[in-house]
């Protein structure tokens, strides 16, 4: 994830919402809540944990998460219109 953000023109402190997919709350989300802690300590975007059946590969976690990207100065690259 910080590499794709990076790679956009954002930055792991810029993250501002991140929806997380969990395949089993119960088993899973002592662990995955800590780690989330960890990477998240200083930067406390939004967050929303659901429970799903299943994803569609065989993994127990998913994320989607969005960021705000900062506009740069005195260049000439248009993000959009």
């Amino acid at each position: 994830m910080k590499l794709i953000l990076e790679a956009s023109g954002s930055h792991w402190d810029d993250l501002v919402d991140v929806t997380v997919f969990l395949t089993n709350m119960k088993d899973d989300f002592a662990t995955y809540n800590r780690i989330y802690a960890e990477y998240f300590k200083d930067n406390q975007p939004c967050r929303t944990t659901v429970e799903i059946s299943s994803l569609p590969t065989p993994i127990a976690i998913e994320l989607k998460c969005i960021a705000e990207i900062k506009p740069v100065k005195n260049s000439n690259i248009r993000l959009w219109g």
